[in-house]
């Protein structure tokens, strides 16, 4: 079983925010089949020597970065945190905190120091929409599906879901035929049964999905489906369902049904982008250049951004003024230019879409909408 914890957008948020000359971020590929996790400790460990080395270069003192190693050991070192990983691990340490992810996607062994952390694994987390839930319901059962760009999907355990229809109302059959003084019956009966089972699902995954920004996508048949639907809460709820009744549906196969509306929710998401960019640009405010865009997320300007998830273009921009420099290769004063726009637009609350070159408008590396001119 893979335990995820995807850092949801206020925590890349701060993460973003953070500022240290001795950051260091580290990826770590990792498994979880306890068995073999042997291997997964032994490269933490070189990567924490060489994390060492590198601050060692940057000129950081012996006392911070002991306070450093002293963190990492203590995770490379505890057996009970080894035991149940994903993928990947995603660890963020400075002399005076670490914090660290449980990946679903399968990440090259890393590590970077610089005065801020490197996020692009975990931007990309947040920004390409191939992660998604899908929430099988049905009278008799209730099942949450968790749905990754790469890797197969898993159902997840959400506390206080219950288990059926009939146990969540306390009546033994929500297809009640009574006909008892003062109350309902038939099918009126039965929609409201269902729609407090529906109130108390929709409760239930509150907690679980609160700062997310994955689709929701639901599995169901009618009456279920609309009662679900007037009831829910989810921001991210997809208007596109899976109509099929979901009992003794396998995950692999509510995956491959989901795949096509994630598909069609992202293309459909990049055409209005598409469409929005041309129709701003003739205002004044869409913008292709990188200076242009790094000054512009530098002052919260950016409404929304679509970067090249692939490409690194290395630099440093300025804190206060967003001017570019350009440089030809990475140093403990450097970092991915576009990754740092990327970063600055998610802190200022615009939203940032993960896209390959090719549909990007004009074939840059970015692209961004902006709030206003500048």
């Amino acid at each position: 079983m893979l335990h995820v914890d995807i850092p949801t957008l206020p925590e890349i948020q701060s993460l973003v925010a953070q500022r240290n000359r001795a950051s260091v971020s580290i990826y770590l590929e990792t498994t979880p089949q306890t068995q073999h996790i042997g291997e997964a400790e032994i490269a933490l460990s070189n990567l924490i020597k060489e994390a060492d080395s590198q601050l060692e270069k940057a000129g950081v003192d012996k006392r911070q970065r002991w306070a450093i190693v002293e963190q990492l050991e203590e995770v490379s070192k505890d057996a009970s945190f080894w035991k149940y990983q994903a993928n990947s691990l995603a660890i963020f340490a400075t002399p005076d905190s670490h914090r660290s992810y449980r990946l679903p996607n399968k990440l090259n062994n890393m590590v970077q120091v610089a005065d801020r952390f490197h996020l692009k694994p975990l931007i990309r987390a947040v920004s390409v929409q191939q992660h998604a839930f899908v929430l099988a319901l049905a009278e008799n059962e209730v099942r949450v599906i968790e749905v990754f760009s790469d890797m197969p999907a898993a159902e997840i355990q959400v506390p206080n879901m219950p288990r059926d229809a009939a146990s969540a109302v306390g009546t033994a059959t929500v297809n009640t035929r009574s006909h008892s003084s003062g109350r309902q019956h038939g099918s009126e009966g039965q929609k409201v049964y269902l729609r407090k089972f529906c109130r108390m699902v929709d409760a239930a995954l509150r907690p679980v999905l609160s700062g997310r920004h994955e689709p929701l996508i639901l599995a169901a048949t009618e009456p279920l489906l609309s009662i679900y639907r007037s009831v829910n809460t989810y921001p991210e709820f997809s208007p596109e369902v899976i109509e099929t009744s979901p009992v003794r549906i396998p995950e692999h196969e509510l995956d491959a049904a989901a795949r096509p509306i994630l598909d069609r929710h992202h293309k459909a998401s990049i055409e209005a982008f598409k469409a929005l960019y041309s129709e701003r640009e003739n205002e004044g405010r869409a913008t292709s250049d990188i200076a242009t865009a790094a000054r512009a997320a530098t002052f919260g300007a950016v409404d929304t951004l679509v970067v090249d998830i692939d490409e690194v273009v290395i630099g440093r921009i300025d804190e206060k003024n967003g001017e570019v420099t350009f440089d030809d290769k990475e140093g403990a004063d450097t970092y991915g230019i576009v990754d740092e726009i990327a970063g600055r637009t998610l802190v200022m609350g615009g939203k940032v879409i993960g896209e390959r070159k090719a549909d990007i408008p004009g074939g840059s590396s970015l692209a961004a909408v902006l709030r206003y001119k500048v």
